[in-house]
């Protein structure tokens, strides 16, 4: 909480984040501690780093505790290196209950980067929240667009059916399954598997990875979003990322499909869409967070217990109380 306590220049710091280096790296962590410890230059951090957005392409990896997502999201940043690009990495742990910091630090599984200037990777704690992400992911994207990532890969907690949260995130969503974690009878029940663009079988040269694979097809062949005529139907891709970007790791090919994705997304004005999507929801997410501090405000509160009282009473309905609270704010 120090940046909070002294001074910040925002414009030297984003300047610094754009200009490569051992200093942009400095600057580029800064950042987003800001963005993560809500400091009160928070709202001057996303101003200066609005004109200098709009490029990153977001990839998220998802999918159960397990599968191989940090090294999978390592081998893919050895791939990306390998094409030229500028990669930033964060990866989303469960909260520590006692530091309230990030409880697995994922970027222990990915030492191989961490002396390359163009990789940046973060560890971010989803603190409490819910759909397998941290509630400052979207500024922190933000941070590392500004910064010249080409693209920028956001690794979540282990999800179940329910947590996903990444869809609304990334411009490409990537599910990773692995045999002999009961995948083959998750993908029967739509759930997670839905936000999918492209899926990986991960530790392909176990046993049952190709009987994963053909519930995946199965799965498919029901229909869906993804049955849609001109739809993007995801493919499904078998991958061993503990060997690395090597001729049998599929690691290209699972680069390859993010990449022909996006040419899919582009061509169809699909990768617009979400962005507007993306946008939409991060205003309304931050506009929600407003009101909700007016209603915990003395005025808020004490409004909202006069209504609470006449709703207990009989004397409003609480759709008539919700509406007067509103009009208050």
């Amino acid at each position: 909480m120090a940046d909070s306590r002294r001074a910040v220049d925002v414009a030297e710091l984003v300047e610094q984040a754009r200009a490569g280096g051992p200093a942009s790296a400095r600057a580029v962590a800064r950042l987003i501690s800001l963005v993560e410890n809500s400091a009160p230059v928070l709202r001057e951090v996303a101003a200066a780093l609005a004109p200098h957005g709009g490029r990153a392409q977001v990839v998220g990896l998802t999918g159960s505790p397990g599968v191989g997502k940090s090294t999978t999201t390592s081998a893919l940043v050895s791939a990306l290196r390998a094409d030229g690009k500028r990669v930033g990495v964060l990866a989303v742990d469960p909260s520590s209950p006692f530091s309230g910091g990030a409880l697995l630090g994922d970027r222990v599984r990915m030492q191989d980067h961490a002396t390359d200037d163009g990789v940046f990777i973060r560890s971010m704690a989803s603190r409490g929240q819910l759909g397998g992400l941290s509630a400052a992911v979207p500024q922190a994207l933000r941070v590392l667009d500004a910064a010249g990532c080409d693209v920028v890969l956001v690794e979540t907690v282990g999800v179940g059916q329910a947590e996903v949260e990444i869809a609304s995130m990334a411009d490409t969503t990537v599910l990773v399954l692995a045999p002999g974690l009961g995948d083959g009878i998750q993908a029967a029940k739509a759930g997670i598997i839905e936000i999918a663009d492209v899926f990986v079988v991960n530790k392909a040269d176990r046993d049952g990875a190709d009987q994963v694979a053909r519930d995946l097809r199965y799965m498919q062949s029901l229909g869906g979003r993804h049955s849609e005529a001109g739809a993007w139907r995801p493919p499904i891709v078998k991958t061993s990322a503990a060997k690395g970007v090597s001729a049998d790791s599929g690691i290209d090919k699972l680069a390859a499909a993010i990449e022909k994705h996006r040419d899919w997304m582009t061509r169809h004005d699909v990768l617009a869409q979400r962005r507007r999507d993306r946008a939409a929801t991060e205003i309304e997410s931050i506009a929600l967070g407003l009101v909700r501090r007016r209603l915990e405000s003395v005025h808020g509160s004490a409004a909202l217990g006069v209504l609470a009282d006449r709703v207990v009473a009989g004397q409003a309905d609480p759709y008539t109380a919700a509406d007067e609270l509103v009009a208050t704010l």
